[in-house]
């Protein structure tokens, strides 16, 4: 694509498009938001004075009458099959939230549109760009934990954020809306990086269940995944209204020491072994998550103007979806589910 920038339609003006919005007045230069699309015309006309866009009331209105070459799409899971294909078929590039689709199928068919329209497609997973992550992996690569033993990811997420109601009940709480709960949804942030540390997730054996008034999902899991290097690791997630004590996101377990990425916003990555048998700070853990929204946006921005490869295909994403829908079938199987 011949151009300087990228112009952008934010598709959903909920809290997540205020971090996209964030994240490319910072960190995502070539990007201009030209139109901003709400079905509340209070949220859109709230995007409009942050953003100086248009503002439209529905994404077939935006491409009727709005100016833009891309799509950020921030709406309800249920919602990005058809939003995604109708962007296709009006020649745009897609950013589009995960999960791609709350299941395999509408995900073969939104790829199938992506093909065919030739245009960038993307899935918005953040965690992809967290500075922490990569450096874990650099320094698990560079052999300073020694041989990876084991590993553990828990994801625990206060009730405020994801808060935003629809009737009265956040839309993340009705199945019909986002096809799970939290292993679906936010879970997918901590099952991105467990695949680029440890390798591709092979199988996983769960619990889960809800504690939340009308949350149809699952608002707990605990869950082991077994990944094609042979490690097993544990994965933990916790939707709460209560009061949380200290914990670590991660946790990486080698044969000389540990990788150990602490929660929270004085978060720190860790180095522990021999040369550091007290812990060494690495960098800060926190700050990167912020700004990830706009690495990724810049990194969609540089794929359509410079035809850079993106740092992962849509079609990797299939791998958190995957392992939720494998978590699911094991609570009903209650024995141990492939993922692929």
């Amino acid at each position: 694509m011949q151009t300087e920038v990228l112009t952008m339609a934010l598709v959903g003006c909920g809290n997540i498009a205020r971090a996209h919005w964030r994240g490319i007045r910072n960190h995502a230069p070539r990007i201009k938001v030209t139109a901003v699309v709400d079905s509340n015309p209070d949220n859109a006309a709230s995007m409009s004075e942050r953003t100086g866009a248009a503002a439209y009331s529905s994404l077939s209105e935006a491409l009727v009458r709005g100016s833009f070459d891309a799509v950020d799409l921030m709406l309800p899971h249920d919602l990005h099959e058809e939003a995604a294909i109708k962007a296709f078929r009006a020649g745009k590039h897609v950013l589009l939230e995960k999960p791609m689709a709350p299941d395999l199928a509408g995900c073969e068919r939104i790829m199938k549109a992506a093909k065919e329209a030739d245009t960038v497609f993307m899935i918005a997973e953040q965690a992809q760009y967290w500075p922490d992550i990569k450096r874990a992996r650099e320094l698990i690569e560079d052999g300073q934990i020694g041989q990876v033993v084991t590993a553990r990811a828990c994801f625990y997420d206060p009730l405020p954020l994801n808060s935003t109601k629809d009737d009265g009940v956040p839309w993340r709480f009705r199945l019909v809306h986002a096809g799970g709960g939290i292993c679906i949804d936010g879970g997918a942030h901590w099952i991105r990086p467990l695949r680029m540390l440890l390798g591709e997730v092979s199988e996983v054996i769960a619990t889960m269940g809800s504690h939340i008034p009308k949350m149809e999902g699952e608002s707990w899991v605990q869950a082991l995944i077994r990944f094609d290097s042979g490690v097993t690791g544990s994965f933990e997630a916790l939707l709460s209204a209560g009061v949380m004590g200290p914990t670590e996101d991660f946790r990486i377990t080698g044969t000389t020491g540990e990788v150990v990425i602490e929660h929270g916003r004085d978060g720190r990555l860790m180095l522990f072994n021999d040369a550091h048998p007290n812990g060494a700070p690495v960098m800060d853990a926190f700050q990167g998550k912020v700004d990830s929204y706009g690495f990724e946006l810049n990194d969609f921005s540089l794929a359509v103007i410079e035809s850079k490869t993106l740092e992962a295909p849509p079609e990797y994403s299939l791998g958190e979806l995957r392992t939720a829908l494998a978590m699911y079938r094991s609570v009903k199987s209650q024995n141990w589910e492939k993922v692929w």
